[in-house]
This record gives C-alpha cells, sequence and structure tokens, in this order.
C-alpha cells in the first residue's frame, strides 16, 4: 500500500528497523519532569543569557548533581509573553531549581514554576520532586523556603479569596495549622492585584488533608472558600486526624482578623455612637449632621457617598438608624478614616468605627 514506506527487494528478508537510540528515548521520557517554566522576564532576555544566568545560579547554590558542566541544556523563550522554558540536564536539577523561584534576574524577580505538561506522579519515578533541603539558597540572595517549593502531590489550591485579602492575612489564617514551606498569591500581571487564589505547600505533609478539611466550604463576606490539594480531588481526613480537625476549626474561629465583623478592609466604613434617632428627626439638624460627617470624612481621603438612615415618617426606628456610612474611593482612604474615628470622642460618647461589607451597601441594606 506504501511503496515508499521501506525500501525492499523482492525475496529479501526484513533487516533490524531503525530505532531511536535509548538515550533519546531516556531524555524524552523525563523531559516534562526537567523543564523548567521561567516567567516575567525582562525584555532584555535572550536564550544565551537564561542559560548562562541560571546555571551559574545552579552552581552556586551547589544545585548541581549531574557532574561537571552546565546544568542548563536548553532554553525557548516567549519574548511576546516574557517567558522561557529552562530544560536542565537532569530531573533532580530541575527540582533544584525550584528553590530559584523569586530570583532576581537583571534586575526583575521572576517566577520559576514547574510547566503545564508536568506530570507529579509519572515525575515522582524519575527522581526527587522538591528541591534539595541543602542547598546553599543564601548565595544568591534568596531565603530557603519563602517562595519555592510550590510543587508535588502536597501542594494546596486554595481558591475563593476575597480580592481585599492581603498576602499576610492569608498568610496568617493558612499558617493556623503549621508553617507553610512555600506560599504563592496569584496575581494579575498587568494590576498587581489578587486572582483571588493562591497555592501552598506546609512543611508537615500530615497537616495537608486536615487543613483542606477544615478551610473548604467556609465562607468570607460573599465568597466561599474552595481548598483542596491541587493535583487531585478533595481527600477526607484520616480516622485519627479527627481530633486534630476538631482543633483546628477552632483554631480558625479564633482568627478574628479573618472572621471578625468588620476587621478586613473595605471601601466603607460604619460609624456607632455618633447620632441617635432623635438627632435626625429634625431636616436642618440631619442636613447640618450630613455637612459636618462629609467635612470630616473628607479628612482622610478620597470621599465618595455619605449615608445617614432617617427614622420613618412616624418614628419608627428603621434598619441602620443611628449609624453613620462613609464610602470612600479606596481601602487606603477607608482604612485611615477607620484608624482615625475610631474611639474618638463625639458628643460625651466614643465613636466605634468598623469597615462595612461592600455588597451589602450597594445593596441599600444597612443593618449589619
Amino acid at each position: 500500500m506504501f511503496p515508499n514506506m521501506l525500501q525492499l527487494t523482492p525475496g529479501q528478508p526484513l533487516g533490524p528497523l531503525p530505532i531511536m537510540p535509548m538515550q533519546a528515548m531516556t531524555q524524552q521520557a523525563t523531559r516534562h519532569a526537567r523543564r523548567v517554566y521561567v516567567g516575567g522576564l525582562p525584555p532584555s532576555a535572550n536564550e544565551q543569557s537564561v542559560a548562562t544566568f541560571f546555571s551559574h545560579v545552579m552552581a552556586a547554590i551547589g544545585g548541581n548533581t549531574a557532574g561537571p558542566g552546565d546544568a542548563v541544556v536548553n532554553v525557548y523563550i516567549n519574548h511576546e509573553k516574557k517567558f522561557a522554558f529552562v530544560e536542565m540536564r537532569s530531573v533532580e536539577e530541575a527540582s533544584n531549581a525550584m528553590a530559584l523561584d523569586g530570583i532576581i534576574f537583571e534586575g526583575t524577580p521572576v517566577k520559576v514554576r514547574r510547566p503545564s505538561d508536568y506530570n507529579p506522579s509519572l515525575a515522582a519515578t524519575l527522581g526527587p520532586s522538591q528541591p534539595n533541603p541543602n542547598l546553599n539558597l543564601a548565595a544568591v540572595g534568596l531565603t530557603p523556603g519563602s517562595a519555592g517549593g510550590l510543587e508535588g502531590p502536597d501542594r494546596i489550591f486554595v481558591g475563593g479569596l476575597p480580592y481585599y485579602l492581603t498576602e499576610p492575612q492569608i498568610r496568617e489564617l493558612l499558617e493556623s495549622f503549621g508553617p507553610l514551606r512555600g506560599f504563592d498569591l496569584v496575581k494579575d500581571r498587568e494590576t498587581g492585584n489578587s486572582k483571588g487564589y493562591a497555592f501552598c505547600v506546609y512543611n508537615d505533609p500530615s497537616v495537608t488533608d486536615v487543613a483542606c478539611a477544615a478551610l473548604n466550604g467556609i465562607k468570607m463576606g460573599d465568597k466561599t472558600l474552595t481548598v483542596r490539594r491541587a493535583n487531585q480531588g478533595a481527600v477526607q481526613p484520616k480516622p485519627e486526624q479527627e481530633i486534630v480537625l476538631q482543633h483546628a476549626q477552632q483554631q480558625i474561629l479564633l482568627q478574628k482578623l479573618m472572621f471578625q465583623p468588620g476587621a478586613l478592609p473595605t471601601k466603607v466604613v460604619c460609624l456607632t455612637e455618633v447620632v441617635t434617632a432623635d438627632d435626625l428627626k429634625d431636616d436642618d439638624e440631619y442636613q447640618d449632621i450630613m455637612v459636618d460627617m462629609k467635612e470630616e470624612g473628607e479628612k482622610f481621603g478620597s470621599l465618595v457617598k455619605v449615608v445617614i438612615p432617617r427614622p420613618g415618617p412616624n418614628g419608627e426606628l428603621l434598619p441602620g438608624v443611628g449609624k453613620v456610612f462613609l464610602e470612600y474611593a479606596d481601602t487606603e482612604s477607608s482604612s485611615r478614616a477607620r484608624a482615625g474615628m475610631n474611639g474618638r470622642k463625639f458628643g460625651g460618647s466614643q465613636v466605634v468605627a468598623v469597615f462595612y461589607p461592600e455588597h451589602k451597601f450597594e445593596e441599600g441594606v444597612y443593618d449589619g
């Protein structure tokens, strides 16, 4: 059917077919575990500069395990998207390179990750999947465990994070279960804002399932956390972990920073102990209070709106009466306002200032 496929002479016995050399087969099979993704490269980067840099830093930290010579064997750069695939000589050297996440390359911190085709299960049979803990990261200005080590079967995906949460706040929540070996809050490359999800790895792998079970499904504002192993579905904790899990859930409830109403920054500040229902009944007095609160609120930043709920036509106390709501253009201004107003004396009373959920304010719900 395909006469040109093999050139044979009629009657000639079929000889040995050409086969791929064993070394080439091995290289192809291990390639996904030997390649490293490097993101956030500066425009000046090229294949040679990336290869030279990573070969140098690998040698500097003691990450070369395949003998003398350069650790990097090949580099492909996508200049438009500012990332590169760096191919190492061995699986172990690629794993050691994971510790270089955040290293400064030509004045720019770059991300060092596994490529999307990395297969953790298969890679585990080919060599170490985690960096050697004895690498001399200080030689290249890195702190062990600060950002790297976010691969392997114990990597956790944390989704559904409110966008206003800061990295320290998220870390504080996660570290309720133990120290982290690695943490990465995923951010928009253009704006630097949180995308609402993160990855982490604990120093002690035994708390991985406990943390997932305790955190998954917790409501934070109008969002619900999704917390699971990144490379597989949710895993139920073992029976012997139940007591630890109960303790962990209790610890979560004690995280005031995360769960106490009004503790997390929003653009809206709610003031109490400032006005009374009687103060708001008279139209002229109400307008004077509005002007006073607007002038006071503008001292802290860009004020968008002031809302002071009033009693109903017959004097009935509607939701929110007795509170003053200040909406700012950004959380920096609202944070200054909360800090500046909370605890101040006003008309003989001590003002209480807390952050108020933005979605409730937008919906006109003032009873929170």
